[in-house]
């Protein structure tokens, strides 16, 4: 994927795991927010007790629907887990697998995305060369409790000054808050409670693509829908 549909693709990304689904099925959310427009999903089913068996069967499911609309699906963390379910990519960690090392094992075709949070860690992810950075946590965040301080939108304008990198947000992002972040210099946001955890997740979708499309276009980005 080129970098100009790599930046579309950021617009609005999908980080989902059965934990953040409020007590739905996985799938059925994944359904709603593809359905109100999400331009990713990342399937990060990693604090949940589902045994191996059933998660590649959910993660199956969920590649499917996400073929189905044309929509890249992503692992987190885990590459052994992107190839057993075909991913079309994998987003690592600090401390995960390095991305030079995951795309050995994924491929030159594939998308491998890496988390950035501090400058050191920025300097880590440019050396290893991914394909996109997440970048975050933007504002303060309960979906992930190892996710640190909130860094502002200052922050992303700070990596968005070190690299032409495509960027998405990540970290306590709503509809609300979602236009200064792309204002600061992101593709995209990237969310979880925003839709998982919202009572119409298609409508939830929605109104983030919105957001986003408004405020590219604002900025006069070249991928604005």
């Amino acid at each position: 994927m080129d970098k100009r549909a790599l930046r579309a693709a950021l617009s609005v990304y999908f980080v989902i795991g059965s934990a953040h689904c409020g007590g739905r099925p996985l799938l059925e959310v994944v359904e709603a927010a593809l359905r109100g427009g999400v331009t990713m999903v990342q399937f990060r089913e990693k604090d949940s007790s589902l045994p191996l068996r059933e998660t590649v069967a959910l993660g199956r499911a969920v590649r499917q629907r996400c073929r189905q609309c044309g929509v890249p699906f992503i692992v987190n963390d885990r590459v052994d887990l992107a190839l057993l379910l075909d991913a079309d990519g994998v987003h690592v960690g600090q401390d995960d697998l390095p991305p030079s090392e995951a795309r050995k094992l994924l491929g030159p075709g594939r998308i491998v995305g890496m988390s950035v949070g501090t400058p050191e860690e920025l300097d880590v992810a440019l050396r290893e060369g991914p394909d996109y950075l997440g970048v975050g946590p933007v504002y303060k965040t309960v979906s992930k409790a190892d996710a640190g301080e909130a860094m502002g939108t200052e922050f992303v304008a700070y990596v968005r000054s070190r690299t032409d990198l495509p960027l998405v947000g990540i970290g306590g992002i709503t509809p609300e808050n979602a236009a200064p972040v792309i204002a600061a210099g992101a593709d995209g946001v990237a969310v979880v409670s925003a839709i998982g955890g919202a009572s119409d997740p298609e409508a939830a979708a929605q109104a983030l693509v919105r957001e986003v499309n408004a405020q590219k276009a604002a900025c006069g980005r070249e991928d604005a829908s």
